[in-house]
């Protein structure tokens, strides 16, 4: 069955409503942990029903924003996901109420409970309509995002559509795109900064009333870490600065010197090398045919589950109007299906996307054995690491996306993987400094994302652009707007990643070995349980950052890049 055969119908909030209501009482009801077990089946196919429904119209609005009758159901989702939220949580209730909690915990494992616990913690229908409020302002900002038409080398562009030209050999093309994105983003600058700002004091309002003292720790109980705190987090930024910004910085200083430039600006970061960036060689519909191949050559299991994705066209990867930027994978309950989006723009960045995305995909297909969504996949910081691993599973493969560009995509996207993370470090450490100051200005918000970039991106030169320069470059992150706190996890996720990248060099079958088991665990389990099942080191445990960082300065070393100067 094809993704465009899939059906939807809007569903029909009021009948939903009591039909778990009913499902619930049942549970409550029950008069051993047997009868609680059958009426959770009840309970998991609703839910299963709705969050199928809700995800086909995420799929489909965002596939084309422009979609009247897909914009319509998104704003209905919008409206009703909030209220579909309190139903989940009048579960949880009963669920952590149980009488039978310990023979349950022995069927469905700890973890559902504690997660259970923090869902009930983070809802209460006293904040309804202002969750309705925060979905909406979220879907404003992807509304704006996706409304850029940029006019640049003749065309009319998107940003993603855009971003190729900023990797041109052509330096001067290569500022004058960067300029163009930056443009559009500084004419919606005062949009942004007023979307932002309801967004904060909406949300600390949300954790107010909820009894937090403030957004954080909501957010951190939302983004269910049952396991790690902000202090934890803390110490890992540490690492970061400590260790990964000086070999960075490093890593800056040999680009400018390979692409032979007086100085790096920041239009020139995502050009790496003199004779071109490398470039997959075809098409998106070439690149899911050479990604056939390796997938098949990683594992039987990987070669399956790719041609399934391929032959049920459950990828929509191509970039096109009115299409929203970025790229995510989600998951179909009803079909048992993932689903990938993406924004192909003929760059390298197609690859690691699609290779990233199929990691989070695998993952979701190979739990689908679990009965309860809890479990479908994990907390957001553990997911990042199926996705960011099989980037490096599949390097063996990589010659035949790249042809003669191999050693520069392995070279490139190894030193990225490393430069992404005080990136990745500073998105969160600027979102502990909005949450913590509810009341700062948009000027000083961005006042204090251009004093990070000092800290964790020293070398970055903005060319005396005004609106970087003032602290402008975290409106394009849709995260910040969309999923507040959903970023360190990429950069915890890297450094796990990184370990099964250094254990994949030393001993391939047996790091896949490792990886294919923590996909099985799903979401059974928490963050730093599932990193010590895989055989990694936490990112909390201090040295972890050293003894990876110092694995990537080594390899680093053995390469000749005077080999990428040659034509």
């Amino acid at each position: 069955m094809k993704f465009n055969e899939f059906t939807y119908e809007r569903p029909d909030v009021a009948e939903l409503k009591s039909a778990f209501e009913d499902a619930v009482q049942i549970f409550r009801d029950a008069s051993s942990a047997d009868e609680q077990n059958a009426a959770m089946k009840k309970v998991v196919s609703l839910r299963n029903s709705f969050e199928s429904k809700a995800r086909m119209v995420k799929i489909r609005h965002t596939i084309n924003t422009e979609d009247t009758y897909y914009k319509e159901e998104q704003a209905f989702m919008d409206e009703n996901l909030p209220v579909y939220q309190g139903m989940v949580t009048d579960f949880h209730e009963a669920l952590v109420q149980s009488p039978y909690k310990d023979e349950l915990e022995k069927k469905w494992g700890s973890q559902l409970f504690r997660l259970a616990e923090l869902k009930v913690k983070t809802y209460s229908e006293d904040v309804l309509e202002e969750l309705k409020k925060e979905n909406k302002l979220s879907s404003e900002y992807v509304k704006v995002m996706a409304s850029a038409k940029i006019e640049f080398d003749g065309k009319e562009l998107t940003l993603a559509q855009l971003a190729p030209y900023s990797q041109s050999s052509d330096r001067e093309t290569r500022k004058a795109a960067s300029f163009a994105g930056n443009a559009f983003l500084k004419s919606n600058e005062e949009k942004f900064d007023s979307i932002y700002d309801e967004l904060v004091k909406l949300r600390t309002g949300i954790a107010k009333k909820l009894g937090y003292k403030n957004f954080t720790e909501l957010a951190y109980d939302r983004m269910g870490r049952t396991d790690y705190s902000a202090a934890d987090v803390k110490v890992f930024r540490e690492q970061v600065k400590d260790i990964i910004v000086p070999l960075c910085t490093k890593l800056r200083e040999k680009q400018r010197r390979r692409i032979e430039l007086d100085k790096l600006k920041f239009y020139d970061e995502p050009f790496s090398f003199t004779t071109g960036n490398p470039k997959p060689q075809g098409d998106a519909g070439w690149i899911v045919d050479k990604a056939k191949l390796v997938f098949s050559g990683l594992s039987q299991e990987t070669g399956a589950f790719f041609n399934y994705m391929a032959e049920d066209e459950l990828m929509d990867l191509e970039s096109k109007k009115g299409k929203a930027p970025g790229g995510y994978c989600t998951y179909l309950q009803d079909y048992q299906a993932p689903f990938i989006f993406t924004n192909f723009n003929g760059s390298d960045n197609d690859v690691r996307v699609l290779l990233h995305e199929i990691g989070h995909a695998f993952q979701m297909y190979t739990s689908r054995g679990y009965e309860v969504p809890e479990y479908q996949f994990p907390t957001l910081e553990a997911c990042e690491i199926h996705s960011m691993s099989m980037e490096f599973l599949t390097y063996p493969w990589m010659e035949e996306l790249f042809g003669k560009d191999t050693e520069k995509y392995l070279y490139s996207h190894l030193t990225g993987a490393v430069e992404f993370i005080p990136y990745g470090v500073a998105v969160d450490e600027f979102q502990h400094f909005v949450y913590d100051h509810p009341d700062a200005t948009p000027a000083e918000r961005r006042a204090k994302w251009r004093e990070l970039e000092k800290t964790y991106l020293p070398h970055r030169d903005y060319d005396g652009l005004e609106y970087l320069e003032n602290g402008g470059f975290w409106h394009r992150q849709g995260h910040i707007f969309r999923s507040p706190f959903y970023y360190i996890d990429y950069t915890l996720a890297q450094i796990c990643a990184l370990q099964f990248w250094k254990r994949s060099v030393e001993n391939r079958e047996s790091a896949w070995e490792d990886y294919f088991a923590l996909c099985q665990k799903g979401g059974s389990l928490p963050f730093t349980k599932l990193v010590e099942e895989a055989g990694l080191i936490s990112p909390f445990e201090k040295g972890c950052v050293a003894s990876v960082v110092g694995e990537v300065e080594k390899f680093l070393a053995t390469i000749d890049e005077d080999q990428f100067a040659k034509a």
